[in-house]
């Protein structure tokens, strides 16, 4: 059996290989890391287990603090911060459970933007094509578990951070219900919005990734029955503008899951979407609470480049009155409320993670019109969970030339149920 030093070896010759253009990863950790991984050799010679994640080699979001550096957090402007004092409650959890922490993956400056390109760092290309988006903002999260050099990847995701590199890199990627983990030590965008979760090659890895970081004891996923299950699809606004072949497997994963025995049917909350859309027109929860976070030199000017898709919107929300922010806080409030009520009559949603494959990196660059356009149909799908306050999963779907998701969403707190069905549905596509 290969021991984790070598399969770690093997990754750091692989990254070693590319080091002059190298954009997936911001910083490696590779002498801590063979430290880690020969104590958890030593471990298992001893027939010894810190659980599911001994061993495991783990890679962490660039806004993840680690002790004794600065938190960069995808900008040029953080590289002379003060040097963090102590990790990230989630990376000292993780280490303590015997995970080999090999770097800090790239991601979209200050975690804001979707589509997973840095001006910074580079952007990283996509797992299954390099020439394509990787998605963000947690981008080298999405390609370092779609490419294998890391076995699970830490994001944080606020409007589709992690869900969105899952689906467009063809990876596992779970958004647990908010303040489920904790955010000490991570960089904020939206302290309302935030989440941190896993990506991976499996719903097990996940979930025990989940469980570790929400400080629980983490336990093999117990088998639960599809048949039965109800099953809701919010047809409408998050359904238009998907491409044909994304429509075609969602189509197909849903016939699956009928014929193992699920009720499906439509529910619709578009009714709800447009209400939040509507108290949210003049700024985002996530761009005014990230106008707070960056007031300061929005206020006197940045003095170091800053890329202007993230300046901008971050700009005009702190433009915003305050009156403006609390109505679309207390709105948001009823409104998740409201969804809450709506989703007690099914299990799970299910929808297309994002309505499109990648496009291209330099059509990103090149058209600014379709950037906005498929920024916006990036984040649409997604978003829903963060703003209504659920726990979100995206599988990869099968049938599909360019990866593409299945998006399972629960009600706010379900995340142990959700994971246990996603592991059904996993296992029901993989067959």
């Amino acid at each position: 059996m290969q021991s984790i030093r070598d399969r770690l070896e093997i990754i750091l010759s692989r990254l070693a290989n590319r080091v002059a253009d190298e954009k997936v990863y911001t910083k490696l950790y590779a002498e801590a890391a063979r430290a880690a991984a020969d104590a958890s050799d030593a471990r298992n010679r001893a027939g010894v287990t810190l659980g599911p994640l001994d061993g495991t080699i783990v890679s962490i979001k660039d806004l993840f603090d680690v002790a004794g550096e600065a938190t960069t957090a995808g900008s040029l402007m953080l590289r002379t911060a003060a040097p963090a004092q102590c990790d990230a409650a989630i990376v000292s959890r993780l280490r303590q459970a015997g995970a080999v922490i090999i770097g800090k993956t790239n991601m979209t400056e200050f975690a804001f933007t979707a589509i997973g390109d840095n001006q910074h760092c580079g952007t990283p290309g996509n797992a299954a094509d390099a020439s394509r988006i990787p998605g963000g903002s947690s981008s080298g999260a999405g390609v370092s578990v779609g490419e294998g050099t890391s076995e699970i990847s830490i994001g944080s995701d606020t409007g589709g951070s992690i869900r969105i590199p899952a689906s467009l890199n063809g990876v596992v990627g779970f958004k647990p219900t908010a303040r489920r983990v904790p955010l000490i030590g991570a960089f904020p965008l939206s302290g309302t919005l935030d989440s941190i979760g896993p990506l991976a090659r499996t719903v097990a890895q996940c979930a025990a990734a989940d469980a570790v970081m929400a400080g629980e004891m983490p336990a093999a996923l117990a088998s639960i029955a599809l048949s039965g299950l109800r099953i809701g699809i919010p047809r409408g606004v998050l359904f238009e503008n998907t491409e044909s072949e994304v429509a075609a497997a969602f189509a197909h994963c849903l016939g699956k899951i009928e014929q193992a025995g699920a009720g499906v049917s439509d529910l619709s909350i578009d009714d709800l979407i447009a209400d939040l859309r509507a108290v949210t027109k003049r700024g985002s929860i996530a761009a005014m609470e990230g106008a707070e976070v960056h007031a300061d030199w929005l206020a006197a000017g940045a003095s170091v480049p800053v890329d202007p898709h993230v300046s901008g919107p971050l700009s005009r929300a702190a433009m915003l009155p305050a009156p403006v922010y609390i109505r679309a806080l207390r709105r948001r409030t009823t409104l998740a409320a409201a969804m809450d009520e709506r989703l007690s009559s099914i299990d799970v949603l299910a929808l297309p993670t994002t309505p499109v494959t990648a496009p291209t990196i330099v059509s990103m660059a090149e058209d600014v019109e379709l950037r906005d356009h498929i920024e916006g149909l990036l984040l649409r799908n997604t978003q829903v969970a963060n703003q209504f306050d659920l726990c979100a999963i995206s599988l990869p779907m099968p049938g599909t030339a360019l990866p593409a998701g299945l998006m399972l969403v629960a009600r706010n707190g379900g995340d142990h149920k959700l994971l246990r069905i996603a592991a059904e549905v996993e296992a029901l596509l993989g067959r």
